[in-house]
């Protein structure tokens, strides 16, 4: 498992700008599905990750881990990540915590990249309109890398997220070099704190 690579400011700004577009609520799962797509999508177009969240299968599908603690409210918000972009949990629902505050994506959501903003309107233009249900069926059958955990929980290899990408062995070894590069980065620049 490659670590460090979590931004947690970036995984709220990611989840903020799917509540902007949805005009509301949405329940976890929905969320969940439109984030992790999101994640699938950028190191589909770029190699890399834009949350750097772990992958995880669950039995509802593929998720990211450490965001959907976030969602459940079972880590500390750093200032400027989670808490600050969106309201706590209110049953199976998450909600901007301050609508008001969010005009537009490209002012105001500024850890995303445009190539992020571009991923995350890609999704929101493809999965917006559906269900949650009907997200996680269609994550089930189309994301080869999601393997079911018959009621747990197993860990996504990046090499697995890889191949279901139809990457090459050559496209994987340098994907996966800039991950390493990335990951020992974050943790050296997380020691000068």
């Amino acid at each position: 498992m490659i670590k460090n690579l979590f931004n947690e400011k970036k995984a709220a700004q990611a989840a903020a700008y799917f509540l902007l577009r949805a005009g509301g609520p949405l329940t976890v799962l929905k969320l969940m599905k439109l984030l992790y797509l999101a994640e699938r999508g950028s190191y589909e177009r770029y190699g890399t990750p834009m949350i750097g969240d772990r992958l995880v299968s669950m039995p509802h599908g593929p998720v990211l881990s450490i965001t959907y603690n976030h969602m459940s409210g079972e880590l500390d918000s750093t200032a400027g990540g989670w808490d600050a972009w969106i309201a706590d949990r209110a049953e199976h629902n998450l909600d901007l915590r301050d609508r008001e505050a969010l005009n537009s994506p490209e002012d105001d959501l500024l850890e995303l990249s445009d190539a992020d903003l571009a991923v995350l309107s890609d999704v929101w233009q493809r999965f917006g309109r559906m269900s949650a249900w009907e997200l996680r069926q269609w994550t089930h059958k189309h994301c080869p890398e999601w393997k079911d955990p018959d009621g747990s929980m197993i860990p996504m290899r990046p090499e697995d997220l890889f191949a279901a990408l139809n990457f090459t062995p050559e496209q994987t070894r340098e994907a996966l070099a800039r991950l390493h590069a990335e990951s020992a980065a974050n943790a050296a620049f997380a020691s000068l704190k």
